[in-house]
This record gives structure tokens, C-alpha cells and sequence, in this order.
């Protein structure tokens, strides 16, 4: 609900701020004095058109700050959160116009767009009056009021989930029929790739292995020259390594036959000379192994090249190969499977078409008995609001194609005298035949999800007994929703929770506006003078105390 407005440098106004309360809250005052104004920077909140001419005259900018509690709205927390701003129970929004163009708009202390602005303010608030109806001026929203009615929410919905998954079938088909060529293309190049790297054979650390082996092959010669060389030094005669060290370990032996002292020694020769016996034998043994072989060391070579054509086409390493054939594998599996997939979507397309017409059906026959019950209901409501004789048609059109909403649009129609033809609302409803219109759809159709709502002109054109009853049905829907109403009516005003008076006043040879909250004796004085006009009696205050009693027209 909207519980402050701070207004200023606003045409007349100067500087104005307004608390509100919950209910009905009316706005008097004489002809001129500046209630338009206020409607006017509400209108702008809500992301109306923007006009330097509001621009009090010698100011260079004007400001409209709107403070709503939000509490009670998890939608529109959600969708300040989307859109990157915080989302306490209070929500201010500020919009400033300045004389140089540069008009700006802040949501709760940030900056932000007039499209998020538009979007989130008719969630908020909405203005019944001179074609500032955000609901009935719009063709799209009819359906969804005549839908409220019906009380078809879960079958529309079921509708539209229909549509919705239809829709998606039918773009995937379509991305079927496009990508066909391009499939048989993609096809036959991953399958040549597939069966080139699968006759590979490749396995992983198989190239280090190669490289290994190569490596060996290639340096058999030296590798047998070397070994050679190394076993004749060590073990090949009397004059080798090994020879001359058994010489020294016979001769240690001798001395330590006669030191003992020696005895180890003697056995660390001896123990040196085994190992290199060992290692001697190892290096013949290893000599005697080592042949040259072109031909293997050919294969290794063809193997090695293999390798790195693959690579060099396909990915670095023989690993990533793997990892790159295993990826084709699973798209060759889907392109293979398309047909499948083609005659599975054909085959739910066919079927969601046939649940959508029962649907559908289901749907416009609702609307159809729902339009006949909703025409009576309306138009009782709308006599008694001083429109004898208007004639409210919600009507169905058959659509060329569906929509998500269903097979047809709704539209009401409108016809304020008999004998007219009714037509769209926007044509020929005027500003206080459209705030009751409202004020009447809000007695058929309570429920809202709109928790403020404005009505403006509602009282045009009428008087005696259907001014009481404006005022109790404007009562009854303040129950369930605040309610702003400007209003020249005492049997309007005395209905109110909340009475604030808008008087006009001259300073300094300056006009300004000033809004006044008042009590039960001011409250008495006001509606006296809306009784009397501007010579306020006796009778006039007797008359109004009783009217504020009675919250009636006695």
C-alpha cells in the first residue's frame, strides 16, 4: 500500500507531503485547488508520460517520491532482487523531471530504468479516470478479468504449459528440418574421423613407450661397443680389472694371516670383487643381446609418424585423442538416432495438438457461460452506479492461430444509452464512466493482486441516492484494498477512513497547494461546506455531523 507522497515543484504545488492510511481515504476540496495535481505525480510514479510543463513555474526541477509498504508482496521483492535492488518491506521510488531533459528515476535509493518502473508500478497502484485506466483501457487485460471470473486459473494454466511445451516441439522439428543437410555433412566427416583414429589402435602412454624403444634401437651399435669394451677392461685377461684386483686380495689374505687386524680388509676386497664380477658378467651377458634391427626400428618409426599425424589433426597428446573420439562417438550416436528423435517429437506434437484443442475447448466454453454471467452482473452493478441502460458485452473473437491464453481474445464492449451500439471502452467511455465501471468490476470481481487503488471523476455526473451507494461500495472494496478518491460528494466523503482537504492558497504573490488531514470537527465543517457550498449553516453542520454518524444519507 502506498503510505507516503512527497511532491514538489509540481505545477501549483511547492512543496507537499502526504501520509496515507489504510482504507478509503478521500481528497476534497474546491474546484481548481489542486487534486488533479496530486492524481497527476501518482501518474508519474507509476511511469507515466514525462512533460516539462509540470515544472512549478521558476523551478528547474520537480520531484515525486512515493514510499509503499510491500510487506505483503513477495512478487514484487522477487523482481527488485532480479533486477539487482533491495527488497525490504519498504519501497521507495523517486522520479525527478528537470527542464533540461535530464529526468531520472531512483528504486529505493538507486538508480534505475523507466521500463523496470512501467513494469513494477501497475503491481503497485492503479488510476481509474480520464483514460488513465491501467486495466480497462487494454484489451489484454479483459481476459484476464472475464478468466478471473469464470474461476478457470488452473485450466488456463494448463493451457498455456501446453502451448508453451508445443511451441518448444515445434522449434525443435523446425531445427530438425534445418540442420538436416548439415547433419548428413557432419555425419560422414565424424564417422571417417571415428574409424580413422579406432584403426589406430591407440592406447595411452603407448608414444612414450615408442620413444623408448626407438631411442634403444637406435643406438644398438654403440650400445654393444660400449658394453663390450667395459666387460673386456673388467674381466678379459690377466690385466684387466678384475685380475689385478684378485692379486691384491690374495696378497691382503697372506697379510692378514699374520695381522688380523687386516681380516676385514681382507674381506672388503673380496666382497669388491664379487660385485664386480657380477656387474661384468651383467655387461657380456647385456653385449650378447644387442643386434641392430632396421626393420623394427622402421616400424617403430611408421608407428611414431601415425602418431603424430594424429595428433596434428586431432588433439596434442594420444590421450586427448582418445578423450576427442569418445566426444564424436556421443554425437555420432545422436545424429544416427535423429529419425528416432524426429518421429518421437512428431509423435508428442501430434498428441499435445489434440490436448491442446480438448483444452482449448474446455476453456472457450467456460469464457462463453462465464461472458453471459459476467454481462448481468456488471450491468446490474453499473445501473445502480447512474448508468441506466448501458449495455457491457464481454465479447469473443476467434483467433487466427492460438495464443498461450487460449483460442480467442476478449474484449468488452461498451454502450453508456440505450439504443447505441456497444464499443471498445477506450472509444467511448468517459473518465467517470470508466471509474465506475471499475468501482463495479471491483464489487463483482474482489479479488485483486493491486493493493492501491485510485478513483478519479468516479462521482461525475451523479447524485441523491447513487452518491450513498459510490460511497458504500467504494467502503467495501477499502475493506480488501486501499482506496484513494478524489470526490466532490459528502455522501462520498463521509465514507471515508481517512478525509484529506486540498486547498489552494496565494503568498508572496505565488499560488501553492497544501493538503490537510482532518479531524471529526474539521471533517464536520468540510462536508458542510460540500452540502451548502461556500456559506456554511447551522443545518449544513447538523446535517453533516449526521451524515459522519451514520456513514449515509439520511
Amino acid at each position: 500500500m502506498l503510505t507516503d507522497l512527497t511532491i514538489k515543484n509540481v505545477a501549483i504545488i511547492n512543496t507537499l507531503q502526504i501520509a496515507f492510511r489504510r482504507g478509503l481515504t478521500v481528497l476534497t476540496g474546491e474546484t481548481g485547488a489542486g487534486k488533479s495535481i496530486i492524481i497527476d505525480a501518482v501518474g508519474l510514479i507509476m511511469g507515466n508520460r514525462a512533460s516539462s510543463d509540470l515544472i512549478r513555474s521558476g523551478e528547474d526541477e520537480a520531484v515525486v517520491e512515493a514510499l509503499f509498504d510491500i510487506s505483503g508482496q513477495p512478487e514484487i521483492k522477487l523482481l527488485l532482487t532480479e533486477a539487482g535492488f533491495d527488497a525490504a518491506d519498504e519501497l521507495l521510488i523517486k522520479r525527478s523531471l528537470s527542464r533540461s531533459g535530464k529526468n531520472r528515476i531512483f528504486i529505493n535509493g538507486s538508480m534505475a530504468t523507466l521500463t523496470l518502473l512501467v513494469d513494477i508500478a501497475p503491481r503497485l497502484i492503479n488510476i481509474y479516470g480520464q483514460h488513465d485506466s491501467q486495466t480497462l483501457l487494454k484489451p489484454e487485460n479483459h481476459l484476464r478479468l472475464l478468466d478471473a471470473y469464470a474461476g478457470i486459473g488452473e485450466l488456463r494454466q494448463k493451457f498455456s504449459t501446453l502451448f508453451d511445451r508445443l511451441a518448444s516441439v515445434d522449434n525443435q522439428l523446425a531445427g530438425l528440418e534445418n540442420a538436416e543437410r548439415e547433419a548428413e555433412r557432419r555425419l560422414d566427416l565424424l564417422t571417417y574421423q571415428s574409424d580413422e583414429i579406432e584403426k589406430a589402435a591407440l592406447k595411452p602412454g603407448e608414444e612414450e613407450q615408442l620413444e623408448e624403444q626407438r631411442h634403444l634401437l637406435a643406438s644398438a651399435g654403440k650400445l654393444a661397443a660400449v658394453s663390450s669394451e667395459a666387460f673386456d677392461r673388467l674381466y678379459g685377461g690377466d690385466g684387466t680389472l678384475l685380475g689385478q684386483l684378485r692379486r691384491i686380495s690374495n696378497l691382503i689374505i697372506e697379510l692378514s694371516t699374520i695381522d688380523h687386524t687386516l681380516q676385514e680388509t681382507a674381506v672388503s676386497i673380496d666382497g669388491a670383487y664379487l660385485q664386480l664380477e657380477d656387474a661384468a658378467l651383467t655387461l657380456r651377458d647385456y653385449a650378447s643381446r644387442i643386434e641392430s634391427d632396421p626393420v623394427a626400428l622402421q616400424q617403430i618409426d611408421d608407428r611414431l609418424d601415425l602418431l603424430g599425424r594424429l595428433k596434428k589433426k586431432y588433439a596434442p597428446t594420444v590421450a586427448e585423442i582418445l578423450s576427442y573420439k569418445t566426444g564424436i562417438d556421443g554425437e555420432l550416436e545422436q545424429l544416427r538416432s535423429r529419425e528416432l528423435n524426429r518421429h518421437a517429437l512428431e509423435t508428442e506434437r501430434d498428441a499435445l495438438k489434440e490436448e491442446l484443442k480438448l483444452v482449448g475447448g474446455k476453456l472457450t466454453a467456460a469464457r462463453v457461460a462465464a461472458a453471459i454471467k459476467l454481462k448481468h452482473a456488471l450491468e446490474a452493478e453499473a445501473h445502480q452506479l447512474a448508468m441506466k441502460g448501458a449495455i457491457i458485452e464481454p465479447t469473443l473473437e476467434a483467433l487466427p492461430e492460438p495464443r498461450t491464453s487460449g483460442f480467442e481474445r476478449v474484449e468488452f464492449l461498451f454502450s453508456p444509452n440505450p439504443g447505441e451500439v456497444p464499443r471498445p471502452l477506450g472509444r467511448i467511455a468517459s473518465g467517470g464512466e470508466l471509474s465506475r465501471l471499475m468501482l463495479a468490476i471491483k464489487q463483482v470481481l474482489p479479488d485483486s493482486d493491486v493493493p492501491t487503488l485510485v478513483f478519479d471523476e468516479v462521482d461525475t455526473g451523479i447524485g441523491g441516492a447513487t452518491s450513498e451507494l459510490v460511497g458504500r461500495k467504494l467502503k467495501n472494496v477499502a475493506a480488501r484494498q486501499q482506496v484513494l478518491c478524489i470526490t466532490h460528494l459528502p455522501q462520498v466523503a463521509v465514507c471515508a477512513d481517512q478525509q484529506l482537504r486540498v486547498e489552494k492558497l496565494v503568498s508572496d504573490g505565488r499560488t501553492t497547494t497544501r493538503v490537510l488531514e482532518l479531524n471529526l470537527n474539521e471533517r464536520t465543517h468540510e462536508v458542510a461546506r460540500m452540502l451548502a457550498g461556500t456559506t456554511v449553516t447551522d443545518s449544513a453542520l447538523k446535517h453533516a455531523a449526521e451524515l459522519l454518524a451514520t456513514g449515509t444519507l439520511s
